[in-house]
């Protein structure tokens, strides 16, 4: 689909940012006027691959996403998934040859924004460049988060812990209540980001439905024990820094 101008989509910026921050007015009206063209792209399509030099960042809008690299023999490695709100190439104004790929997980509407303005905004605005860094602070913790779970945690507590991670992100902006959210993430995916095979995934999701710990069916996870679920992997939120949480 063509892309189109767009000025009045970012609310999902604002929504994400105030999750982790406060935003004063101006702030807010500031980001919800920087320019933006929006693209709808198919699931599994590449929004930037490694070796680009992209002079704009993606803010995706609607629909879900992930940063991999392939290694020989065509094997990926899922580093992240990335839901509305959020900007899976934000390094790209500081860091301008990327050294991984993203690419749609679904069917994704993508805000792309241009580095010169998001630069200007940061300029005029030194406390949205701040809060810009504590996103990028975040997207670290989690990267630190999810070498443990590789290292150390068994199976089971990698995938329990990601259920968690993705919930409370989609919860504190606005898309996840009551323990339910959407979940678009294939066995394959989860292997592939977890390093576990398909196999094994498949065996870990029977083992938490027979625990009466989750259901998972036709794109929507529910948690049915959020206590047991976090107790079972020893998860704590502390690592998202999330100051703003709905109502669970």
């Amino acid at each position: 689909m063509p892309s189109s101008p767009d000025t009045h989509s970012l609310e999902m910026l604002v929504r994400r940012l105030e999750s982790i921050a406060t935003l004063s007015d101006e702030e807010r009206q500031a980001i919800l006027s920087l320019p933006a063209r929006t693209r709808v792209l198919k699931a599994g399509h590449d929004i930037v691959r490694e070796g680009d030099k992209p002079s704009h960042c993606c803010l995706i809008l609607s629909g879900w996403a992930y940063r991999y690299k392939l290694i020989d023999q065509g094997r990926r490695q899922i580093f992240s998934f990335h839901i509305p709100g959020d900007i899976p190439d934000l390094q790209s104004l500081h860091i301008h040859t990327m050294d991984h790929s993203a690419a749609t997980l679904t069917e994704s509407t993508l805000a792309f924004l241009p580095h010169e303005n998001l630069l200007d905004l940061t300029t005029r605005f030194p406390s949205l460049a701040a809060i810009l860094w504590r996103e990028t602070l975040i997207d670290a913790a989690i990267f630190r988060e999810w070498m443990v779970g590789m290292g150390r945690r068994t199976a089971f507590e990698r995938i329990a812990h990601l259920f968690c991670e993705l919930y409370l992100k989609l919860q504190a902006v606005g898309l996840a209540q009551s323990y339910r959210c959407a979940l678009p993430i294939t066995q394959i995916d989860l292997g592939d980001a977890l390093g576990l095979t398909n196999v094994h995934v498949n065996r870990v999701l029977k083992e938490m439905r027979e625990q009466g710990l989750i259901t998972l069916r036709g794109g929507t996870l529910v948690i049915e024990s959020w206590d047991e679920l976090i107790g079972a992997c020893g998860f704590d939120p502390t690592y998202l820094h999330l100051e703003k949480r709905a109502a669970a």
